[in-house]
């Protein structure tokens, strides 16, 4: 037992004081602190413009509407009424203008719109044009018909829809939206992390067989000890990384929201979220990390060189993201019979049956049925992993394909 605390320990020491660990730590902090501080920083280079538009009509109506509209918009427009195009262009690509907008109104008397820029990239300027005059267009064809003021908003007023469900344990339209947003960046946690540190793995194991120190390691510990003192050890190594990540990003978030159960954290249900929910989030990410961990460690034993381990876990690296794509459809549609058959799937699970705990309410033994095949898969990866690692770890020279399993498996035989 002291042989696997020492793998485990040389394994999370080194690499927590690796340079690569540190710098990729760094960067990924300043831009959790980038992201929560989004408003402040856009509004510190967002340098309030006066944005001036020219208009051009022959009857020089549809500047002052346009401004009354505009105004309700942005503070920073401004119209102005033109009555020569000449060199109106050129004013325009000098900057002088933010655009130039020709007005023609039709038969009926509707506004009819060209916008000319020097970009048309700024999207939010073209849009916020265009909406103006459509306003104005309404406004002008309501006027017509003899709609009053109040008339036009009641037109206008949203319906009122209420979504309710039959089943008396479902989640109401608003449970359902939180939890649909709080499973989204789950998700995305649960696909990033799996991803990364069973890579880590991977690298970590053909770095060690590159360097020859694997002959003497596994001839002083059994293979299974080895391999899983790389996984736990890379796994806390993760829990580190991850819990400072957390406590970076829940500090400076509430730095800039009201407070840890309003603005997005109430959008994604954080201040009413059930236990249930995150024990769940924990359970299914804990069995993905140890799945695809074991899947990695036994796959990178079979490469020689570091070069060749993107290639070599290529097929676990598609398990990973056809699985995330999957729940990312399920999103819309957990009830799918599709996401019911492939949350029971081991390498889908992690993803796909948490989206369902999440969003529905699953029956428990579907729950547990789920585990269970996940545990049992965990287990047999685990002691089929454990074989190819013995021999996979003696094996070099240039990795040719997934072949190389089998010759692992003849040279454990041999020991």
């Amino acid at each position: 037992m002291n042989k696997f605390f020492t793998i485990l320990l040389h394994t999370y020491l080194s690499k927590l004081k690796s340079k690569s660990f540190i710098i990729t730590t760094i960067i990924t902090t300043l831009l959790i602190v980038g992201l929560s501080n989004l408003p402040m920083i856009i509004n510190f280079f967002d340098k309030e413009e006066e944005k001036i538009l020219a208009v051009y009509d022959e009857d020089n109506l549809a500047a002052p509407l346009l401004e009354a509209q505009l105004s309700t918009i942005s503070d920073d427009w401004k119209v102005e009424q033109v009555t020569d195009l000449s060199d109106m262009d050129d004013k325009v690509r000098d900057g002088d203008y933010a655009g130039l907008l020709v007005v023609r109104f039709d038969d009926a008397g509707l506004p009819q719109g060209e916008y000319k820029a020097s970009s048309i990239t700024d999207t939010i300027t073209i849009s916020q044009v265009q909406q103006a005059l459509q306003q104005i267009k309404v406004e002008i064809a309501t006027n017509q018909i003899g709609l009053t003021q109040e008339e036009i908003a009641t037109l206008y007023e949203p319906i009122t829809f209420n979504i309710i469900s039959l089943e008396e344990s479902a989640k109401t339209a608003e449970e359902l939206d939180q939890a649909r947003g709080l499973v989204y960046v789950l998700l995305f946690v649960i696909y990033f992390t799996v991803i990364l540190y069973a890579s880590m793995i991977a690298s970590e194991v053909a770095i060690e067989k590159s360097s020859r120190v694997m002959e003497i390691l596994i001839s002083s510990a059994s293979p299974i000890m080895h391999m899983f003192g790389k996984i736990l050890g890379i796994a806390l190594l993760s829990l580190t990384q991850m819990a400072f990540w957390i406590i970076i990003g829940s500090f400076s978030l509430s730095r800039n929201l009201e407070g840890m159960t309003g603005g997005i954290f109430e959008y994604f249900g954080v201040g009413d979220l059930p236990i249930s929910t995150i024990v769940y989030a924990v359970v299914f990410f804990l069995l993905g990390y140890f799945l695809f961990a074991t899947f990695a460690a036994f796959l990178g034993s079979l490469v020689s060189r570091i070069e060749e381990i993107q290639q070599m876990i290529m097929p676990m690296t598609l398990l990973i993201v056809a699985g995330f794509m999957i729940s990312m459809f399920g999103l819309n549609n957990p009830d799918n019979t599709f996401i019911q058959v492939t949350s029971f799937i081991p390498f889908f699970a992690p993803m796909i049956m948490f989206l369902r705990v999440g969003m529905l309410e699953v029956p428990l033994w579907e729950i547990s049925l789920s585990i269970g095949l996940l545990v049992t898969t965990i287990i047999l990866l685990a002691i089929f992993g454990a074989r190819v690692y013995r021999g996979g770890v003696l094996m070099y020279g240039k990795t040719s394909s997934l072949k190389d399993i089998k010759k692992a498996l003849q040279l454990t035989k041999e020991k």
